[in-house]
């Protein structure tokens, strides 16, 4: 019971209608990563509701990087919507593939460009307080470059969700939003298991294309 009230007390002081939306947005987070494990589109529709409710409650926390990354997220749901529906030359939906080098700067140079930008959002606001928010620095840059490489089904975006999910797990249990860092706890699970099945389903498909 003292783990348990350690965990949820805080929210004993949180709004009725908080508590559903974020309890909402854990239920749509969940069921969208797990269409991502079995890639299928459905992630993008259930990401784009659970993204929109999650911006509106960091908008509501005062937490303006995590807010960047989940309207980030929001848009970047669209688009990938768009890129794995789309039809290419055969008719056939944009392939799983790996990372190139060129990709990987593009990632690298995104969490960069990202984590100063909020930096900068940071200072502006006179929010910047000590380690906890060059943390968010840090975790809504590798979101950032997650997420692009997801929206261009790139098998690696789960290994960089993944650092990121681990990354946010005390991130959020600090902050006092224990349902928020249950579900990183659980997205990290789900990036191990998803980039093993989306990894067998490349070999897969590299084993008949040489056939």
């Amino acid at each position: 019971m003292e783990v348990l009230e350690y965990i949820f007390g805080q929210y004993k002081d949180y709004s009725t209608f908080h508590i559903i939306l974020e309890v909402i947005m854990v239920i749509t987070a969940i069921i969208s990563v797990l269409y991502s494990k079995r890639n299928s589109v459905l992630v993008f529709p259930y990401g784009i509701i659970s993204t929109a409710i999650f911006s509106y409650l960091l908008y509501e926390w005062n937490l303006l990087g995590d807010m960047m990354i989940n309207m980030y997220y929001f848009i970047m749901s669209v688009y990938g919507w768009y890129i794995w529906t789309r039809k290419g030359a055969h008719d056939q939906e944009t392939p799983i593939t790996s990372v190139t080098l060129k990709e990987w700067l593009i990632s690298l140079l995104l969490v960069v460009v990202t984590a100063i930008a909020v930096y900068i959002l940071y200072v502006k606001t006179n929010r910047l307080e000590h380690i906890v928010s060059y943390i968010d620095m840090i975790t809504t840059g590798i979101f950032f470059a997650g997420m692009w490489l997801m929206a261009l089904r790139k098998i690696e975006h789960w290994l960089v969700l993944f650092i990121g999910n681990v990354i946010s797990v005390p991130l959020y249990f600090y902050k006092g939003y224990s349902f928020s860092a249950l579900l990183y706890i659980f997205l990290a699970i789900i990036a191990v298991i998803g980039y093993v099945e989306w990894k067998k389903y490349l070999n897969n498909e590299n084993f008949l294309e040489k056939k």
